[in-house]
């Protein structure tokens, strides 16, 4: 499978004369004599899918958060081969040894990633229409630092305040206390994948509309990323609304990626994705997709001991964890396993990148396609309702296809009003 520039739409809902895109060219796989095509299955719903994104987001993150951090040597070492499953610390005294202290990562126990997406779906329960970064502002900060709720990291109940990273302390301190313009107050802040991490929401409400996706995530990353930071949570919401469209496949989620993202995003995505078309396990892959993305990497290559120009804005460069994503969904073929435990196995920021393909293959397969053994602990450990967030998402995205329908027919009406009033005549007024 090779990945080539061309102009012609070739993917599901890709349309549009001259359109950039990426096409994905795979072999022509004819059944043999004895094994005729069988039945395909019903296509998951919208709320089968919104579920499956929303649990497999979380899945991923619990799987790759004992690890995070760790090169794919220093996991095997640890674990005595790869993670295939939910593992516990990586220190034994996680309480007091540093860098993990005092959070308990593993056994099941979700992270920030997942913090952060389910206080963005509640945002969205709240608003009950597109959002902004003023919603930010006005709704996400409050929920941050004013309601207590259980951390599984921290085994209390205590403000997400208290165990988000500082990417995202500085949108409380930016906006809360600082009253910035909450459409600029991303910029200055570290540039990584902290916004990006949470925005499978905005492509569950988008659902099929990758462009609007990509539009409201950049709007809504305002607040709290800039450059190549807010570009990647862009690009993730618009790759989760792909995934939504019937007959989507790994490939059309990669083309739409690579039709919308910019500069360096999009020159990292086309990278890893070109190394992973020669690829056939993640096992493989894992030096071949850092060895992709690294030029467009600033962390370098100790993640715990970033270089002096990791995190600052660039239009050359691009967040690792979305490209690698990406890489490792088109490898894993849509199978929830194989795709988050190659995301698991990279390490580095592995949490985000399960987070993330695992939202991927949620969506693309619904809620079926995650391990009922994962999901299951993972809410039991994280003391989660997993399932919620996804039926409220998607009860809160058919009320907004509904208004985006009323509004489409409102704009209808006025433009066809507009333009059948005569062009005024070349003559008038010389």
């Amino acid at each position: 499978m090779t990945y080539a520039s061309e102009q012609t739409p070739a993917a599901p809902g890709v349309t549009g004369p001259g359109a950039t895109a990426v096409r994905a060219v795979l072999p022509e796989v004819q059944p043999g004599p004895e094994s005729p095509p069988a039945a395909a299955p019903a296509p998951p719903s919208l709320e089968d899918r919104a579920t499956g994104a929303l649990v497999g987001a979380a899945v991923g993150d619990a799987l790759g958060g004992p690890v995070q951090g760790w090169s794919p040597q220093e996991i095997a070492k640890r674990h005595g081969g790869r993670v295939t499953g939910i593992v516990g610390p990586f220190h034994d005294d996680w309480r007091t040894a540093r860098p993990i202290a005092p959070y308990h990562k593993g056994d099941g126990h979700v992270t920030d990633d997942t913090l952060m997406t389910h206080a963005l779906v509640r945002v969205y329960e709240t608003v009950r229409d597109h959002l902004d970064a003023y919603d930010v502002a006005d709704h996400l900060v409050p929920d941050l630092i004013g309601t207590p709720r259980w951390i599984p990291e921290l085994e209390a109940e205590a403000l997400p305040l208290q165990r988000i990273f500082l990417t995202e302390k500085w949108i409380v301190a930016r906006l809360h206390y600082g009253h910035a313009d909450p459409r600029e107050a991303g910029v200055g802040n570290i540039v990584n994948c902290g916004a990006a991490m949470y925005m499978a929401p905005v492509g569950v409400v988008n659902a099929g509309n990758p462009d609007r996706a990509y539009a409201e995530a950049l709007d809504i990353a305002g607040a709290h990323q800039a450059s190549y930071g807010r570009e990647a949570a862009g690009v993730f919401a618009a790759a989760v609304a792909a995934a939504f469209i019937p007959d989507a496949t790994p490939s059309s989620v990669v083309v739409h990626a690579l039709r919308l993202a910019k500069d360096g995003t999009r020159a990292a995505i086309e990278a890893v994705c070109e190394a992973a078309s020669s690829l056939s396990d993640h096992e493989s892959a894992l030096e071949p997709l850092r060895a992709a993305v690294a030029p467009f990497d600033t962390v370098g290559p100790d993640y715990r001991n970033p270089s002096l120009g990791a995190r600052r804005p660039s239009r050359l460069h691009a967040v690792e964890e979305l490209p690698v994503a990406l890489g490792m969904l088109l490898i894993g073929g849509g199978d929830f396993r194989s795709t988050v435990l190659g995301a698991v196995n990279y390490g580095r920021d592995c949490d985000s990148i399960a987070t993330m393909s695992g939202a991927l293959v949620g969506a693309l397969r619904g809620a079926s396609a995650v391990p009922a053994e994962w999901s299951e602990e993972v809410a039991r450990a994280s003391r989660l309702d997993l399932q919620a967030p996804g039926t409220t998402l998607a009860t809160v995205a058919r009320e907004i296809f509904t208004r985006d329908r009323s509004r489409a027919r409102t704009h209808e009406q006025a433009f066809t009003a507009i333009s059948a009033i005569p062009a005024m005549a070349e003559t008038v007024g010389r």
